[in-house]
This record gives structure tokens, C-alpha cells and sequence, in this order.
């Protein structure tokens, strides 16, 4: 009875903390990121006229500035785009492998992975970003490209105030401290930056000026594609002029589903974050979990369970459409669904040992920031752009002044091993030239009787996917606003290994309870941060992550 009662007591506490904060709202427009200078510029560009794809290029090259550990250059990612009379489309910038890229390029001579996906000049894959940051401006923008870039580079040239968590990440980071270039600009060489300091980056300056000039041309062909080939020679990198002159956008068609009646559009492969909500969402409609409570032990554990059978299922048949059938049918039919409903048992947590990949029938021909938009017209914009792990892969091309991803550790450097996240992932994510390696992201829009309802995404690697789903289950399920269904504590389970992440924040009787019902349970200090809108009311309704320093402003 004490227990029960206590754990009532920390629930209601909860409650209380999390309805304190409440979402910033606004008649026209809105712009959500996790960092203030960039939200700035994104709505400077919306007060000017531009319109929410103009906004999110301007917000895209701004990161790349004020968030050097997941904005970039150097990157890439996904853009979902839900225009105001209906129109949506999904721009897929993801970075693509060198032509010299080949199967067993990380494994060493004991047949096992190395850390070179991980770190270091060969972890990096083709950058997407500027590419892909100037297809939606041409096609679907309207203000003029070096207009869209000019907040960044003068963020760049004049520099900005650092944050205390900018400060703390770029102080406590081992892997900016390996490489001399990254080490002098964004660690100053160990005269660490505090609070309070301005940050020039009058190489980043002149790239991004070169960038406004020639456009994403220069990038690609010009002097910074040949400097960056340069010192991929001599450090021993694979990419060069030709992959970098070759790399091309795609335009895919988004991922739709529903749930309770709302409309979700979403990412498509290689994204493995649309057909993970989708896939999720399916497993839990039949469920009844959200009768009992956010929270609960009896909700997390069906959720959870959700969440460890769509693993098991990504780690067998996802990868770049462009190389392999996905079996996006198959994966999303209610009967295949309903089937992997029916092995959950609602009293006890299944081993992961005991689960394998399904059987769908039916083919058809992922450290992070997202950012989330709604301008004065009703066109919505997610963005979800990486670096892959926080500041990728250390290195910085000298005189250029961006850092690299890691992306090719998203790749399954030996099919059926973990990567750096943990993930084990087959054949269909195998390294090939070209390709695009498998991602967690998954910027996602929801429409209510067709008129756009939210957007939002998250970074976090594949917790992104179960990060996103928690937000959706929280405003749909539980009844939250969009700041209390991002602000409240979340969980995760990855089928591999087999523990259930939780992050700070919920009842130790529910933690209790979770590893009576075969859970092994683990305490981490965040997941995720949510950028989120929701238009309701004749009000946009904006909530940046309490998790991190972010911002959300409109008019």
C-alpha cells in the first residue's frame, strides 16, 4: 500500500513539474529548433515573406554554425515537406558511400569490425546537405540562396555567445581533442570556451560566402570539393572529386498511415524511422495500453514490447531502396501486425533471445538535430540533418572549417554485429558503393480531418524512432499538450540487446515493477529532443525539448 501510494505521490510531482511548462504559441507562423540563433534566422526569413522551405534552409546553414556537433555541412539527412493545399513530398539528402567503399572495408584482420566507421577520415561518407539544402530552395523556396545563407555567415564572421551547454559539450569531448584542426577551432586549441565567450569561424565564413556565391556547385566541383579531396588523399579517406561531383538528391513520396483516426505522413526508406512509428502504432492499436496511464508499468511494458518486435524485423529487411526490396507492404499489413500483436504477453516481458525477424509477406518496387516549421500560409517543414555521432567523425578538412560525418558506421560493417548504437542489422545494410546507409531519422507530420495537426522529430540515433512514437502516444493517447507529450520522460528497447533504456523521471515502484515483469532495466540521462508544432484552436502551439537549450518563436 505504501508503495502504491508513493508511487502516486512522484507521479502527481511529475505532473505538476511538466504542466508548468507550457508551449509558446502564435497566430501565423512558427519555427522549433534546438538553438536559439538558429530559430532566430529561420524566423527572420518567415517575417521577410519567405516561406517555411526558405526558412529551413536558412535554419539548416545556421546549425552549421551554432550546433557543431550534429549541424553541418559535412552531413546529411531528410526533409518532409506538407504543403498548405495538400501537396507533400520527402527530399532524402542522406550521405551516400564512396565508389571505394566496399563490404568488409572495416573489419580487421581477426574478421571483426574496426573503429574506423566510427572515427577518423575513412568513417566519413559523401556529404548530402548542401545538395540537398539547395534542391529545396530552387524547387520549392522562394527568396534568393545567398539571401537564405547570409544569418550563417555572419553567425560565422562576427560569431555568437556560447551557451553553457555548448561550452560543457565542446570541453568534454575526447574525440574534437584527436584531430589537430577540430581540436584548434572548436576546442581552441585547450583554451576551452566558457559561457559567455564569442566563437568566430572565419574559415566556415568563407566557405559558406563561397557557397552564397557559386552555390551548391562549389561544394561539389569547386575549391572546397578540391580541398576536401585533397585531405582525404593525404589522411588516408576514400572520397574523391568524382564521388562527391556525382552525388545526387532523391525525391521520394512520404510513408502514410493512421492512427486513431489521424493521418500520419512520414519518412520512407532509407529511413527506418517511418516504417518503425507505422509498424509501432500498428502493433499498439489493438492493445488497450493507454487505459492504463502514462507512465504505468502496464503501458511502458506493451509499448516496450512494441518497440523490441519492430527491431527485430529492421535488423533483417531494411536498408536503401535503391539496392534492396524493402518489404514496406509487407511490414505495415494489419494481418502481419495483428500477428506479432498476438505474441505479447501482457504480463511478462519476452526475451529477446526467443524473438527472431517475421515473416512479412508483400514487396514493393541515423547524433542528430531536427528542426520543425509552420509558416503564414499552413506549409509545414520537418527537418531531421546528422552528423551521425556527436561531432561525426572528429575531423575537420583544414582551411574549411566544417566537420565530417561518420556516416559509414550506419552501414553493417559485418551483417548480424552491433554498430556504435548498439543496432544489429543484415545483409540489406551490408556496405556497398553508392549506397546510402540505413537511418533512424524520422521527421514526421500528423493531419487531423485533413488539415495539418503537428510536426515534429527528433535526433538520438534509433531511439529517434521510439522517441517520436512516445510524442505521437502522448498527444494522441494520454491526452498531453505538444509540451508536456515532449518534456515527459521516455523509454526504449531495441530488441538488441535486450534492456530497457529509461531516462530519469519515473516512479521507482514503476522501475520495480518493469523488472518483476522481466525487464533488465538501465537509467540513462536523456533521449532525444523533440522540435515540435501543433496547430490547433486557430493557435500554433511550439515546444522545444527541455532536454537541451532550444527555442520556439513565431508571430
Amino acid at each position: 500500500m505504501r508503495g502504491a501510494i508513493r508511487n502516486i505521490a512522484v507521479l502527481l510531482a511529475l505532473g505538476s513539474l511538466l504542466s508548468a511548462r507550457q508551449p509558446v504559441r502564435a497566430r501565423y507562423a512558427m519555427v522549433v529548433t534546438r538553438e536559439p540563433n538558429a530559430t532566430e534566422a529561420g524566423l527572420a526569413v518567415l517575417r521577410g515573406g519567405g516561406n517555411a522551405v526558405d526558412a529551413a534552409v536558412a535554419v539548416g546553414f545556421a546549425l552549421a554554425v551554432t550546433h557543431p556537433a550534429a549541424g553541418n555541412l559535412g552531413g546529411g539527412g531528410f526533409m518532409l515537406i506538407r504543403f498548405a493545399d495538400g501537396r507533400t513530398t520527402f527530399i532524402d539528402f542522406r550521405e551516400r558511400a564512396p565508389a571505394a567503399a566496399g563490404r568488409d572495408m572495416y573489419l580487421g584482420p581477426d574478421g571483426k569490425p574496426t573503429r574506423d566507421s566510427i572515427e577518423g577520415w575513412r568513417a566519413v561518407a559523401v556529404p548530402g546537405t548542401v545538395r540537398g539544402l539547395e534542391y529545396a530552395c530552387r524547387k520549392y523556396g522562394t527568396r534568393p540562396w545567398s539571401e537564405l545563407l547570409a544569418p550563417a555567415i555572419r553567425l560565422a564572421r562576427e560569431g555568437f555567445s556560447v551557451s553553457w551547454g555548448l561550452a560543457q559539450s565542446l570541453r568534454a569531448s575526447k574525440l574534437l581533442a584527436r584531430f589537430p584542426e577540430s581540436h584548434r577551432i572548436f576546442q581552441r586549441g585547450g583554451r576551452y570556451f566558457e559561457p559567455g565567450d564569442r566563437f568566430t569561424q572565419p574559415e566556415l565564413a568563407q566557405t559558406l560566402e563561397r557557397i552564397a556565391r557559386v552555390g551548391a556547385a562549389e561544394f561539389y566541383e569547386g575549391e572546397t570539393a578540391q580541398r576536401l579531396a585533397a585531405a582525404m588523399r593525404e589522411n588516408g579517406g576514400l572520397i574523391t572529386v568524382e564521388d562527391l561531383k556525382a552525388y545526387q538528391v532523391v525525391e521520394r513520396q512520404p510513408l502514410r498511415g493512421r492512427y486513431r483516426g489521424v493521418e500520419i505522413l512520414t519518412a520512407p526508406p532509407p529511413s527506418s524511422g517511418g516504417i518503425g512509428i507505422l509498424h509501432m502504432l500498428g502493433v499498439l492499436e489493438g492493445t488497450g495500453f493507454q487505459k492504463h496511464g502514462a507512465g504505468s508499468a502496464a503501458a511502458i511494458h506493451l509499448m516496450a514490447e512494441a518497440m523490441r518486435r519492430y527491431f527485430a524485423d529492421r535488423s533483417e529487411y531494411l536498408g536503401d531502396p535503391d539496392f534492396v526490396r524493402v518489404p514496406v507492404k509487407g511490414l505495415l499489413d494489419p494481418r502481419y501486425l495483428a500477428a506479432l500483436r498476438a505474441t505479447i504477453d501482457p504480463e511478462r516481458a519476452t526475451p529477446s533471445s526467443q524473438l527472431r525477424p517475421g515473416n512479412p509477406q508483400g514487396y514493393e518496387s541515423t547524433e542528430t538535430t531536427h528542426y520543425s516549421i509552420v509558416d503564414q500560409q499552413g506549409n509545414a517543414v520537418a527537418v531531421t540533418y546528422t552528423l551521425n555521432g556527436g561531432y561525426g567523425s572528429g575531423v575537420t578538412a583544414p582551411g574549411l572549417g566544417f566537420l565530417l560525418n561518420n556516416e559509414m558506421d550506419d552501414f553493417a560493417a559485418r551483417p548480424g554485429f552491433p554498430n556504435a548504437y548498439g543496432l544489429v542489422q543484415g545483409e540489406a545494410n551490408a556496405i556497398a558503393p553508392f549506397k546510402r546507409p540505413l537511418s533512424s531519422m524520422t521527421p514526421t507530420v500528423l493531419l487531423r480531418d485533413g488539415r495539418l495537426y503537428a510536426v515534429l522529430g527528433s535526433p538520438g540515433g534509433p531511439r529517434i524512432i521510439t522517441t517520436v512514437l512516445q510524442v505521437i502516444v502522448n498527444l494522441l493517447d494520454f491526452g498531453m499538450n505538444v509540451q508536456e507529450a515532449v518534456d515527459w520522460p521516455r523509454f526504449h528497447h531495441q530488441w538488441l540487446p535486450d534492456t530497457l533504456y529509461m531516462e530519469p523521471g519515473f516512479s521507482p515502484d514503476t522501475v520495480a515493477l518493469l523488472r518483476l515483469r522481466g525487464f533488465k532495466t538501465e537509467t540513462v540521462r536523456s533521449m532525444g529532443e523533440v522540435a515540435a508544432v501543433l496547430v490547433e484552436g486557430g493557435w500554433l502551439h511550439g515546444a522545444a525539448d527541455s532536454r537541451v537549450e532550444g527555442l520556439a518563436a513565431g508571430f
